[in-house]
């Protein structure tokens, strides 16, 4: 019993401490990149497009499926009493417009002359039979034509589908980046508030000696009272940033995570930066070119099925039937094999429907090669700003490094000079709050150049990064 009672207590607290150890573990990017590519529901909307294009490519294959037809009739009245049942099958080519068929039929009763062909002998009549398209729909036919487009469609529903999952991490990643910075600022206020805390029993001390005045003491304290309020606007925007974050963050059952600040890590993440160059649009591969690409190639078989309808139609027909057991009453004329041969011709003559396809499918294939250079040239001239900035934004946190640097270097000589009886109360309050605004400034621009390499990771289809 007693072992029992400890194997139960294992299983209930291992998974409480496994718990708590994952909400103490710093939150990285990949983790959340991970999260939301398994869960987010805009991907899994997608998915479900892909499915229904899948769908409809099978619907598509079914032009092609076996068909069985019967038919049976019988004379009820009149002078005739002649009954005939019928059953055939057939099935189309996949490489030709024809198509083979077989059937068997068998008769019972009489006739009329005009109806001969419904006697057969007493055991019925096997028939089989093929249709060969020589010109129209020779190699490319309505049914071939729409299973090509449906599988483009299944091509086109997965591209559609890596376009949303970009655009998915890419706002995870700034979500995520939100985040961070507003765990730093948080840091950055508590920090603060720290030190006019720290020098309120410093103050006090001092005052208890007589070496300073009673209002020094009234004076920290409306200090600290408004760092305290920067300090909770600061948590504020980290609880709605956590918040936004959780869209993305979620578990395995698909349901959002609110990350606690104790997950927050110490800097943003470090993308890298994609090679660039003037060749960049062809190297990568970005869903929307290769969409067009897609759409290029369902352009190209409307036409050539257009161009197809533009041909005079020449089928042959090859048919072998054969009448079996005792002759019947249209006598022995039907038992010995017959084997038929048949040609049928058709020819538009002003063809306006198919002319008129071909034309619209042409300048649709003339609009995609445009669209296709002008997304290219987009984003060329996109990663080149993105660069740009990227640029810019390294020799700002240099910048703003330095002067994060030499603020903090002149509020820690100030507040010694301070301790000293040196300074004016004044003077170390604002060198306190001049080194937390450069260090606030130095987060602005590292926030600002990490966006830039997310843009940039985003805009080149890093997949790796991108957590696809």
């Amino acid at each position: 019993m007693r072992r029992l009672a400890l194997a139960l207590l294992l299983l209930v607290t291992v998974p409480a401490g496994a718990t708590a150890q994952t909400q103490s573990q710093t939150l990285t990017l990949d983790e959340v990149l991970r999260s939301s590519a398994v869960n987010a529901p805009a991907i899994l909307e997608a998915i479900t497009r892909e499915r229904q294009a899948d769908g409809r490519r099978l619907s598509a294959e079914g032009a092609f499926d076996t068909l069985f037809e019967g038919d049976a009739q019988s004379r009820l009245l009149g002078f005739y009493d002649g009954t005939v049942v019928e059953g055939r099958a057939s099935r189309p080519f996949v490489n030709n417009g024809g198509g083979i068929y077989g059937g068997y039929r068998i008769s019972r009763g009489d006739f009329p002359t005009y109806e001969s062909k419904g006697f057969t002998n007493q055991l019925g009549e096997v028939k089989v039979g093929a249709v060969f398209a020589l010109m129209r729909d020779r190699f490319v036919d309505e049914r071939r034509t729409r299973i090509d487009l449906t599988s483009r469609d299944i091509e086109l529903a997965r591209l559609d589908r890596e376009m949303v999952a970009i655009g998915v991490q890419r706002r995870a990643i700034d979500s995520y980046q939100v985040w961070v910075a507003a765990g730093m600022r948080v840091a950055v206020y508590r920090d603060l508030l720290a030190l006019a805390s720290e020098r309120q029993t410093s103050i006090e001390r001092q005052i208890a000696l007589g070496a300073r005045p009673d209002i020094l003491s009234t004076e920290n304290r409306q200090n600290i009272v408004r760092r305290q309020t920067l300090l909770i606007r600061a948590e504020q925007e980290l609880a709605s940033a956590a918040n936004a974050l959780s869209f993305y963050l979620r578990d395995a059952d698909g349901e959002p995570v609110t990350p606690a600040p104790a997950r927050l890590p110490n800097s943003f993440p470090a993308l890298r930066l994609p090679p660039l160059g003037p060749d960049l649009a062809q190297r990568i591969e970005r869903p929307d070119l290769d969409a067009i690409l897609v759409r290029l190639d369902q352009a190209a078989a409307r036409r050539q099925l257009a161009e197809n309808d533009m041909q005079p139609r020449l089928d042959l027909r090859a048919e072998a039937a054969k009448d079996i057991g005792p002759v019947g009453l249209a006598g022995a004329g039907r038992t010995p094999a017959e084997g038929i041969v048949g040609l049928r011709f058709s020819l538009p003559l002003e063809r306006r429907q198919a002319r008129g396809r071909i034309a619209e499918a042409r300048a649709e294939a003339d609009g995609l090669r445009l669209r296709r250079k002008l997304i290219e040239d987009q984003i060329l001239v996109e990663v080149n700003g993105l660069a740009i900035q990227v640029d810019a934004a390294e020799r700002l946190v240099a910048l703003a490094g330095d002067e994060t640097a030499l603020a903090t270097r002149m509020a820690e000589a100030e507040r010694r000079r301070f301790q000293l009886g040196a300074s004016d109360f004044i003077v170390v309050n604002l060198r306190e709050e001049s080194a937390a605004d450069a260090r606030l400034r130095q987060l602005d621009a590292e926030f600002r150049r990490s966006s830039a390499r997310a843009e940039l990771v985003a805009a080149t289809v890093d997949r790796a990064q991108l957590g696809l």
